[in-house]
């Protein structure tokens, strides 16, 4: 069988961007809720709030350095295997990937080292700002990256000078049509993803019986989090939803399944696309719910793959979809179950149901399936084309000889699942390992009224 490398290339670029985008998708909202938990202990004195602040802090850095060094390696495909890209879009893409490093790489890198190392050694509020300019970082590397991947989808403010693109409104390619419904459907996905994981890790530490006080505080914040944020997401998501079904239709059609222009479009629960026969085997659905959801019309009328000369693969965006829908319905059962029976015995974990601890902890790495399954839809739903409706992807590919790119992707997949692994097992040796001692104010910081009291009582006791 002949190796296709044009999609070898691309199966490679998504294996660097599966795995890099693991680690951003926490480490963007992690920074935020380490804020929190600074805040926390500032104000309140509570010692177990820095024990969190700190267990966490290390969780951060963890996985900051596995997203520096997988973004890295996934940087240099665009010379590898897409030089075409650069070559065409460079006077766009150049900068905004600039953009990212100057403003929000070089801030979290500076101020990292302060908020890793800086406790005992600043005043509390320098440390606060540094975690406050950490957290603010990372949202900055989000909004650059997203904003040339929004202008690929929705190409804008641009002009076409002897086959190169050339930036003609700066305002208009950051602000293009589907940046802010992305922007914030990715924000949404990284705080439950980082949501989901610390109240999962909290939960195994219940279950294993290594929890210590920091625990039902983490637990409480990050599950009444994610109860939050859920439904929010639904309505970011049905905005992005319609947002995209105006400027992609055909990714839309592919979602749901449509071949066929028709009103009042059924909402498929289940089905498998038959991509050969243009149909849909063994379909279970909803009628005209899928109309109703995307033009808020019973009887709205749905463009199909039919009106589409060029349209991306059906499965994987079908599948994909479903996947990611599911798991949030899963998010919102598990978040609102769960707040509602610990609320009922006064947050403490250790009195809850050991199958509700089960399952929360299950639910441990349940955002990163979610953001996968999204991106993948985002992505493949682009196809065939690499700037939506300008570009292929198969005009900017290189000449890379197929078993070349085969050799160096069997090499990255072997790689990443060793390299994820370990995160996750260093992750639950640092969970199952008894909380370090500490002063309630280290030498050389600033003691807070708080921690002073609590220090207090407990030197009394």
């Amino acid at each position: 069988m002949e190796l296709d490398p044009v999609l070898l290339a691309r199966m490679q670029f998504a294996a660097n961007v599966t795995f890099h985008i693991l680690f951003p998708t926490i480490s963007i909202s992690l920074g935020w809720m380490l804020l929190f938990m600074r805040w926390r202990w500032l104000k309140t004195g509570e010692r177990p709030w820095l024990t969190a602040y700190r267990f966490w802090t290390k969780v951060f850095a963890l996985t900051f350095a596995l997203g520096v060094v997988s973004g890295i390696t996934m940087s240099f495909q665009f010379g590898t295997n897409w030089p075409g890209f650069m070559e065409k879009v460079g006077n766009i893409a150049g900068p905004l990937l600039g953009f990212e490093v100057l403003t929000a790489f070089f801030l979290e890198a500076t101020f990292l080292g302060v908020m890793l190392f800086g406790h005992g050694r600043v005043s509390e509020r320098v440390h606060m700002i540094a975690t406050f300019l950490v957290a603010f970082g990372t949202t900055m590397s989000a909004f650059w990256i997203l904003v040339l991947n929004s202008w690929m989808q929705t190409p804008v403010g641009y002009e076409i000078i002897d086959g190169e693109f050339h930036v003609r409104s700066w305002m208009e390619i950051i602000f293009n049509p589907s940046f802010p419904y992305r922007f914030a459907h990715m924000l949404l996905a990284s705080f439950l993803t980082m949501a989901f994981l610390v109240a999962g890790v909290s939960a195994w530490q219940v279950w294993r019986g290594k929890a210590n006080p920091s625990t039902p505080r983490a637990l409480r914040a990050a599950l009444t989090l994610a109860a939050i944020l859920i439904p929010v997401q639904i309505v970011v998501g049905d905005m992005h939803g319609l947002n995209t079904l105006h400027h992609q239709p055909q990714k839309i059609a592919a979602i749901e399944g449509v071949w066929e222009t028709e009103k009042g479009a059924p909402l498929l629960l289940f089905a498998i696309p038959n991509e050969e026969e243009r149909r849909n085997d063994y379909a279970v659905g909803i009628p005209k719910l899928a109309s109703m959801i995307l033009t808020h019309e019973w009887d709205g009328e749905l463009k199909g793959l039919n009106e589409f000369e060029a349209h991306p693969p059906v499965k994987p965006l079908f599948f994909g979809f479903r996947i990611m829908v599911a798991i949030g319905g899963l998010m919102l059962l598990v978040s609102w179950l769960g707040c509602w029976m610990l609320r009922r015995t006064g947050w403490q974990p250790d009195r809850a149901p050991r199958w509700l601890i089960a399952s929360i902890a299950a639910m441990t790495f349940s955002g990163w399936i979610a953001t996968v399954s999204g991106w993948y839809v985002t992505e493949i739903g682009r196809q065939p084309w690499i700037v939506h409706g300008l570009i292929r992807t198969a005009d900017v590919a290189s000449s890379t000889p197929a078993p070349h790119i085969a050799l160096t992707l069997a090499g990255y997949l072997v790689t990443y699942v060793l390299l994820i692994a370990a995160y996750i097992s260093v992750l639950r040796y640092m969970a199952e390992k008894p909380s370090d001692s500490y002063d309630p104010a280290p030498s050389g910081g600033a003691i807070v009224p708080g921690a002073t009291q609590l220090a207090n009582k407990e030197n009394a006791a």
